[in-house]
């Protein structure tokens, strides 16, 4: 993985979905995951997430924490941190205590930096029925 300043040490990788495969469903994890492919449905993990450059996740995504160097569509909730490197784009609702976004990084998001388990919605638009 190509490391930018400011961004920390990962352990070893437990799953790698690579360039030019696709997922739909649940992706459920622990430990470490990277994906460079596309998945379409929940990512579910209670460690890291990492999405390369040539990685799409158009899901609800759950992790621990997320270093996102693709393009995320999607509501994310990090129990720890997100990274945005630079070459990433995410479009969606952010939840996380802790919020790293690189200059060159596209955030279309709203941020909510409070306590996770006070939070109970990651989408209140979602909730008033425009739907997307």
């Amino acid at each position: 993985m190509r490391r930018e300043k400011g961004t920390r040490e990962v352990g070893d990788i437990k799953a790698f979905l690579g360039e030019g495969t696709e997922f739909k469903g649940v992706l459920s994890f622990q430990g470490t995951v990277r994906i460079d492919g596309r998945v379409q449905g929940e990512v579910l993990g209670e460690e890291l997430l990492i999405v390369g450059e040539d990685g799409v996740i158009q899901a609800e995504v759950e992790v621990g924490s997320l270093i996102a160097s693709g393009r995320i569509e999607g509501n994310i909730r990090a129990k720890r941190r997100v990274e945005l490197l630079a070459s990433s784009t995410v479009t969606g609702n952010i939840i996380t205590p802790c919020l790293i976004v690189m200059e060159g990084a596209t955030l279309n998001a709203s941020c909510d930096m409070g306590d996770l388990d006070q939070a109970e919605s990651l989408s209140p638009v979602a909730e008033a029925g425009t739907g997307a």
